[in-house]
Formats: C-alpha cells, sequence, structure tokens
C-alpha cells in the first residue's frame, strides 16, 4: 500500500495553514475567531445541561475529561480510565455536563477559591486579582466529545454560557481565571475577552503534565459591557452578548436551593470512597496539609471514615475548623435612622457575616436589618458593623450580631452540618431538645426592587 505521503498530506496542509494565520495581525486574526462564532438560541431539545449530580453523571464527565486530556497530551493514561483530582472532590467544585439523548457528550468544572487554592496558583500570580475582592472561580476540566468537536460549537457555545449563567447567579463569582495551552489562548481572548495574567508562557505546567500554559482572567463585572460593543450590532447567531445576556435556553436546568448560599456540592461519603480510594488513588497522594485540610472540611463522622488518615492534633484541626466561612448571596435591607441601605451578603462566620453595600454604613452602631436567607425564610437581626473597607464601586463591610432570631440560627445550623445541597434542603435545627419546624416568611419590602442584586449579572 503505497498512500503514507496522501494520509500526510491534510496534515501538511493544516500544518501550513496555521503558520500562514500566525503571521496575520492579531485584531484580523480576532475577527476570524469571530466570524466562526455559531450560537442558536433554540438548541436541540435533546440536549440538557445540568449540574453533574450522581455517580453515574460524574463518571463519564471524568472519563470523557481523561480521554480528551490523554488526547492532547495532557496527561498520561490512568488505569481507571478517569482524570479525577482533589478539586473534584471538594464542596466548593462544582462540575457541570452537556448531555445528549442522555449520554454526557461535554464537561467543564467550576474551582471556587478555598482553602487548598486553585491548581493554577503555584504558578500563577494571582495578587492583583485578589486585589480586587470579590469571588475567584478557576475554569478547568473542559472537555467535549469528538463526535461533536466540529458540529460548529453545538456543545461548547451552550456549555460556555451555561458557566456564565452558573458562575454570574448562583456560584457568586466577579472573577474568572483559566490556564490553557498557547495554542488555544486567543479562542478566550478573541471570543470572551480573557487578559492574560503575565506575557510569558509557562513552559512546564504541572498540572497538565508538564505542557506549557498561559493564565488568563476575566472580570464578570465589565463583560457585558465589552461584550455588548463588540457584538451588539452582529446577526443573533453571532451575538454572544445577545446569547449570553439576553438569551434564556430551556436546556438549562438551573439547581434549586432551601437557602442563598453559593455552592452545589454533591459528594457523599459513598462517592467521595468511589471516586477517590477504589477507582483512582487521589486519596492515597495527598500531602499531609491537603489531608488536615480535607477532615477539617468534611468533619462528619461518615465523612470522616472514608477520608485518609491524618497525622495531626486534635487541636490543630480545631484551630482549622475554628476559622472556617460560609459563602452566601442573599439580600439584606439595613435600616440607618431614616435611610434603607440595601446589602449582599457574601460570607457568614460563628459570629457575624460580611456584606457590600453601594452607600455607606456607619460604624460601631446597632442597626436592625432583614435577610432574605432563602425563597421562603428570612430573619430579623440586631447588627453592628465594625469593620469596612471599599472596593471599587462597593464597600465591604464585617458585622457582627446580636441575638440571633430562631430562622438565623437554623441556618447557621444547616451550614455547619450539611455537607451537600440536599442536606441544606433537608436540614432543621435542634433546639432545647425538641425540632422546631416553624418557618420565618420573607418580608415583602425585601422583594422590592431596591433591594435586588446590587451587581449587574451577565
Amino acid at each position: 500500500m503505497k498512500h503514507p505521503r496522501t494520509s500526510r498530506t491534510p496534515k501538511i496542509i493544516r500544518h501550513g495553514l496555521r503558520k500562514a494565520f500566525a503571521f496575520l495581525p492579531r485584531p484580523i486574526r480576532f475577527s476570524i475567531y469571530r466570524s466562526f462564532v455559531d450560537c442558536d438560541p433554540n438548541p436541540d431539545a435533546r440536549l440538557e445541561l445540568k449540574i453533574a449530580e450522581t455517580q453515574e453523571e460524574l463518571e463519564a464527565c471524568f472519563k470523557l475529561l481523561h480521554d480528551a486530556y490523554v488526547g492532547s497530551g495532557f496527561m498520561q493514561p490512568d488505569p481507571s480510565g478517569l482524570r479525577a483530582t482533589v478539586y473534584h472532590a471538594l464542596p466548593t467544585t462544582t462540575t457541570l455536563c452537556a448531555k445528549f439523548d442522555g449520554e454526557v457528550v461535554g464537561t467543564i468544572s467550576l474551582i471556587r477559591q478555598s482553602s487548598f487554592g486553585f491548581p493554577m496558583q503555584t504558578v500563577f500570580d494571582l495578587s492583583e486579582i485578589h486585589a480586587e475582592k470579590g469571588k475567584i472561580a478557576e475554569i478547568s476540566a473542559l472537555a467535549v466529545h469528538p463526535r461533536f468537536r466540529k458540529s460548529g460549537g453545538s456543545i461548547l457555545f451552550p456549555l460556555m454560557k451555561f458557566m456564565y449563567q452558573y458562575s454570574t447567579t448562583f456560584f457568586d463569582t466577579y472573577h474568572l481565571v483559566i490556564a490553557v495551552n498557547p495554542d488555544r489562548i486567543e479562542m478566550y481572548e478573541s471570543l470572551l475577552f480573557f487578559k492574560r495574567l503575565q506575557k510569558n508562557t509557562v513552559q512546564n505546567y504541572d498540572f497538565a503534565n508538564g505542557a506549557p500554559a498561559v493564565g488568563a482572567t476575566l472580570n464578570l463585572l465589565q463583560a457585558p459591557k465589552i461584550f455588548k460593543k463588540i457584538y451588539g450590532g452582529k446577526p443573533k447567531r453571532k451575538n454572544l452578548y445577545f446569547y449570553f445576556v439576553k438569551t434564556k435556553l430551556k436546556n438549562i436546568v438551573l439547581p434549586t436551593r432551601r437557602y442563598f448560599t453559593t455552592n452545589d456540592p454533591v459528594m457523599t461519603p459513598e462517592m467521595l470512597d468511589y471516586f477517590f480510594n477504589q477507582r483512582t488513588q487521589v486519596f492515597a497522594h495527598l500531602s499531609e496539609r491537603e489531608k488536615l485540610l480535607l477532615s477539617s472540611i468534611y468533619n462528619r463522622p461518615d465523612y470522616q471514615s472514608v477520608l485518609p488518615p491524618v497525622a495531626a492534633t486534635a487541636a490543630s484541626l480545631q484551630e482549622i475548623r475554628q476559622h472556617k466561612r460560609y459563602s452566601l448571596k442573599c439580600r439584606g435591607a439595613l435600616t440607618v435612622g431614616d435611610r434603607t441601605v440595601a446589602l449582599q451578603l457574601v460570607e457568614l462566620s460563628d459570629d457575624g457575616f460580611q456584606a457590600h453595600a453601594k452607600s455607606d454604613v456607619p460604624l460601631n452602631l446597632w442597626s436592625s436589618v432583614q435577610i432574605q436567607l432563602g425563597t421562603a425564610e428570612a430573619s430579623t437581626l440586631q447588627v453592628m458593623a465594625v469593620r469596612g473597607e471599599p472596593a471599587g464601586p462597593y464597600h465591604y463591610y464585617g458585622f457582627k450580631l446580636a441575638e440571633p432570631d430562631l430562622a438565623w440560627r437554623k441556618f447557621v445550623s444547616a451550614l455547619q452540618s450539611g455537607i451537600t445541597a440536599k442536606d441544606l434542603d433537608n436540614a432543621t435545627l435542634f433546639l432545647h431538645g425538641h425540632y422546631d419546624f416553624d418557618t420565618t416568611t420573607v418580608p415583602d419590602d425585601l422583594a422590592r426592587p431596591e433591594f435586588e442584586d446590587t451587581r449587574p449579572a451577565l
């Protein structure tokens, strides 16, 4: 058989075209990338976009990711046939999936800022992003089934839209960061307006099997204006502003939550054991610090039984746990004298909470606040702002509480005792030897427009 030259010809042509494309001026290259946009506002009804929440869905995502990473040279084949990392084990990581006719055909993971940090912060400097305030999430583990990679973005664009919608509406994220191969960074720059973190390429990125990587970030507060400026006048199928900001895809299944928290953890003890002890050896290769952090996160006996043993004292565990914070996205109305200040609660601890506002709040003055904890539950508290600092258009304040009411105590107890989203949905507070099932209804005035989310959504 004499057709090796014929079989190599398409590769040679593609290589030559890529080299020629690289010599074009940057604005022309970006314009060409944007010309390929084809975002259907009415995708096939067989497509479903949701959080991967079952063992079967997660296993399909990890297998799809494994095959894509091995095929790209970003990892060596694993005997399990899965790519699962310790970040996938965290309650602050959400894995999204695209299913077509019930089969997982696309996946992407969002890794929230936590005590574990991010994979990319080991080699990229994120200090400037941290200085801007607001939650950060790393986009990771993106893969699309080979069957759909040449279908004009029929899976990729809906998956990216879902990622944006989830990040801004449910994940309460201000900044996205990403580490990608240099060959792919211009897609993110031209289409989504990511900005590089540094000029130089990291030549050996351990998280991708030593492949080179470029770090980039996107400010989600600024993104809508940029999208509108670039895409505003284009036809709808090429208009990513219309697609991301205005379009509502019926294919997207959004999470339901009892409380307005910002994570959707799904890992039960059985799932942790299956993915990270049985199928892979992720837990077996953790450092002592990682074991300690994981133990402090999953501090219930049923979880401890599947985690790797910790060679640490009870005192060191308690030291980590006493600083535990819970991420929220709750609206509040603070009464200060004769005016009302709209608050956005973003973090809770044992003795108070952190919130941001567009108006000044006086320090060291007791005031009344009404907080919408969930769709059907609210709390009225006496609080005092004890510290504050400006950050862009907002002021961030730390509040301490007087005596919390029953609704607030239920809320805190649910966060402290629950792990998965289902735990929070089913949580009740054990008070004075009995369960109290009373609910506090949401005040009507918290539904008024002036108390809506103070941050623009994408």
